[in-house]
């Protein structure tokens, strides 16, 4: 594994959380001549495809590539030719918005994760089924999350931006990210990094209901723009069965976690227990929007759905990024600098998920907004950039296997 492909991702995502901080200052003091929404696009992008997406790709290349196959040069420009597209919309979006070169640089990356598809599919070798299967269908979901990008051109063509077509291919591309190509990788490499045992027949069933519950879910956001009660029904189903692939998940690892978690450091255990935690709390928050009431607040308090999206991809997504990434180390657990630099990210992340959950109970109950809470939650969220910089630091110094 090459190091300057890991000290790329912190550093995309350290930027990511730059832009991410300044979107909570403007909300205290607007700066004129930057646009909020068009920084807000570069702040998703950069961090889901500039974070997300190229440590997935580091992870995958290093777990599941054989080492002969590891010394082909194409794994290396494709990397460089995706991070040229993630500086571009990096570059381009807080600029422009959804302008021509924004959407020249999204679409390389769409074509560069094709490619990527292309060559794990053909190089990879998982060493058991669970991994095999988990690691193919996040590859699945990765190519038909990108069918929501390619209808929103006709979409704006036909029927105008604020439509429901318009909305929902949004939200599903968003949903197939984040619940479909996220989440199975990060538990395939979960798999692959604990050496579990798995049974086959409950894997089968775990499998079986992961994938159904990941496709009913989406009927959520898809109420949003299309209210009807069947919707709902729909999403009820997915979530029950998601709360059923939970019980056997931990079914499955129940009787050897502790094997793998022992021997952990006490940061990797930290980590490890803190994305888990927050799958939970995900699963949780998903059965409490199943009342009616709740199911339409939780997409209109603007607080519930920055709060949702930063549980899963700073909670549950980079909690076990970190925990890989320790074991691996790529971050080293006795290194002063990013072990500061990981407690001072959780603690970031801890405390403006409480801030945003807190505001948007209080908007829900009709109690207004807390005394300065824009102020709160920009001096709460300074802790996550400054986390980041002392573990990409450490990164930058560290001499270790990463070569």
């Amino acid at each position: 594994m090459k190091r300057s492909w890991i000290l790329v991702c912190f550093v995309n995502f350290f930027i990511a959380s730059l832009m991410g901080l300044l979107l909570r200052w403007i909300y205290i003091v607007p700066i004129p001549g930057i646009n909020f929404q068009f920084l807000m696009h570069g702040h998703s992008h950069v961090a889901m495809l500039g974070w997300v997406y190229l440590m997935l790709y580091c992870l995958i290349f290093h777990f599941y590539v054989p080492k002969e196959a590891q010394q082909k040069p194409v794994y290396n420009r494709l990397f460089w030719v995706t991070e040229l597209a993630v500086v571009g919309m990096m570059i381009d979006f807080p600029a422009q918005g959804y302008a021509f070169a924004s959407i020249l640089f999204s679409t390389l990356h769409i074509f560069c994760s094709y490619y990527f598809c292309y060559l794990m599919w053909k190089d990879t070798k998982p060493s058991t089924f669970p991994e095999k299967k988990m690691l193919n269908t996040a590859l699945f979901f990765m190519v038909f999350s990108t069918l929501g990008v390619w209808c929103l051109g006709p979409a704006v063509g036909i029927m105008g931006k604020e439509s429901p077509f318009y909305q929902i291919a949004i939200q599903f591309f968003l949903h197939f990210q984040f619940n479909g190509w996220f989440l199975f990788a990060v538990l395939a490499l979960f798999f692959k990094q604990s050496k579990l045992n798995i049974d086959d027949k409950k894997f089968r069933l775990f499998y079986n209901l992961f994938v159904s519950s990941t496709v009913l879910t989406l009927a959520l956001p898809v109420s949003w723009s299309l209210p009807n009660p069947i919707f709902y029904w729909i999403n009820a189903v997915g979530v029950v069965l998601q709360l059923c692939l939970a019980i056997v998940f931990i079914q499955l690892i129940r009787s050897q976690f502790q094997t793998f978690f022992a021997p952990l450091s006490s940061l990797e255990k930290t980590v490890y227990r803190f994305a888990l935690f927050s799958l939970a709390l995900k699963i949780i928050i998903q059965l409490v929007v199943l009342v009616p009431e709740l199911a339409q607040v939780s997409h209109q308090i603007r607080n519930f759905v920055i709060g949702y999206i930063h549980l899963t991809m700073l909670g549950i997504i980079t909690g076990f990024l970190f925990g890989f990434a320790l074991q691996n180390d790529f971050i080293n657990s006795k290194n002063t600098i990013q072990k500061l630099g990981i407690y001072i990210f959780l603690l970031g992340f801890v405390a403006t998920e409480i801030l945003l959950f807190l505001q948007g109970i209080w908007l829900f109950l009709n109690k207004g907004s807390f005394p300065d809470y824009y102020q709160n939650l920009f001096w709460a969220s300074i802790f996550l950039p400054a986390g980041l910089l002392l573990m990409t630091i450490g990164i930058f110094k560290l001499k270790s296997k990463i070569i």
